[in-house]
């Protein structure tokens, strides 16, 4: 090593005994400087200085005492949950949904916002944000970074949406006056992806860094996670399995007017209320399912021709990436359970080379919400654990 960067040694050090303390906390705390040095690998001497250093930062906090052997009880530490504060937004075609965690990942504010009556994108978002932070009790300033999902395309590099199929008010342009009008950082992200990253963190696809989601529920998509990172493409497209091209469906020529692409004729909510009105389930895509299940014997033939359109993507998807599971989510993955699962599965082993694992979702509730708000602590305690040292 140079001379030059020997004076920078001792700060990088500092930098990463304290984010390894500030994760230990996270995971296992409140602790004790002597059981931060035990986990860490530290000198108390050394662990009581980086206590000292995190405390004055305002990033943990005295929050009790542990009764010991004879002296004074030593005083137990937590990261401060109010030293920073993130927002996840779930953008649907007739509402939006937002949240407010605290740094530690809690979960403190939840609100829901109507989209139909109004044309201004900036002011509902912007309502929906001040409103979850004041009902989470936050400052907005605390807000660090706000990450929004939406159906449609995020361009890679610029981060602005590109194109949403249900939401034709949000457009190029629409990030930068987010942030301009929020004073904050804020993040497109593809709702479908956002879901596979809360998979990834407490759902099917826990441990797993290669995996695939499919989306099945009003429109069909897929979320690609590879090497623990989502892969989006070079125009932010990758996963847009409803224009896979699949026998049983028209190929429009024409997306751009707005015209059904052939995957998702074939296996999209419409498809399936259909299915189900001919078998006689309800009109409802979700419903239909369920009541099949419900069924035994007598609806095993609509879930067969249910199974037998989503293979089709399903194994488009796989003889290209090769994952070793396939996660089925949406409103209608989530309804189909093991029984939808395991009939896509024997589907896609019978039609191709590879034979993933295909599973339901292990979520139940709000996937978008939560990988959003997942996506924005990462960023966040990124930022705060990273710059402890000044």
């Amino acid at each position: 090593m140079s001379a030059t960067r020997l004076p920078g040694t001792p700060r990088l050090l500092r930098a990463l005994n304290d984010r390894a303390a500030l994760e230990l906390l996270l995971e296992q705390g409140p602790l004790t400087r002597a059981r931060i040095g035990e986990l860490t690998g530290l000198s108390k001497v050394t662990a009581s200085q980086l206590v000292e250093r995190l405390e004055e930062r305002g990033l943990v906090a005295r929050v009790g005492e542990q009764a010991g052997g004879r002296g004074p009880n030593a005083q137990l530490y937590a990261v401060r949950p109010g030293s920073a504060h993130v927002v996840g937004v779930d953008v649907g075609p007739e509402r939006v949904v937002a949240a407010c965690a605290d740094i530690t990942g809690a979960v403190i504010g939840r609100v829901e916002q109507s989209t139909q009556d109004t044309d201004d994108p900036v002011g509902v978002v912007h309502n929906a944000v001040v409103r979850v932070a004041g009902s989470a009790g936050a400052q907005l300033s605390s807000v660090r970074r706000i990450v929004l999902g939406t159906p449609g395309l995020v361009d890679p590099g610029t981060g602005d949406i590109t194109f949403a199929y249900n939401l034709p008010r949000w457009h190029r342009g629409l990030l930068a006056a987010l942030r301009d009008d929020l004073d904050t950082p804020v993040v497109f992200e593809n709702d479908v992806n956002l879901a596979a990253v809360a998979e990834a963190q407490s759902g099917a696809a826990q441990g797993l860094a290669d995996f695939v989601l499919v989306w099945v529920g009003a429109g069909v998509g897929l979320a690609i996670m590879l090497g623990g990172r989502l892969h989006h493409g070079s125009s932010g497209a990758a996963g847009e399995i409803g224009y896979l091209p699949v026998p049983g469906a028209p190929i429009p020529r024409d997306v751009s007017r707005r015209a059904k692409p052939a995957f998702q004729q074939l296996a999209g909510a419409d498809a399936i209320r259909a299915l189900a009105r001919e078998h006689g389930y309800p009109d409802v895509a979700a419903d239909a399912v369920r009541a099949a299940i419900a069924a035994g014997t007598s609806g095993e033939p609509m879930l067969d021709e249910v199974a037998r359109r989503l293979a089709l993507g399903v194994a488009s998807t796989c003889v290209v990436l090769d994952p070793p599971l396939v996660v089925l989510a949406g409103e209608v993955g989530q309804a189909g359970g093991a029984a939808l699962a395991e009939r896509v599965q024997r589907e896609v082993a019978a039609i191709t080379l590879v034979r993933p694992r295909v599973v339901p979702t292990g979520l139940t509730e709000e996937p978008i919400l939560h990988g959003a708000l997942r996506t924005a602590l990462d960023a966040v305690r990124d930022e705060v654990f990273g710059s402890t040292v000044g």
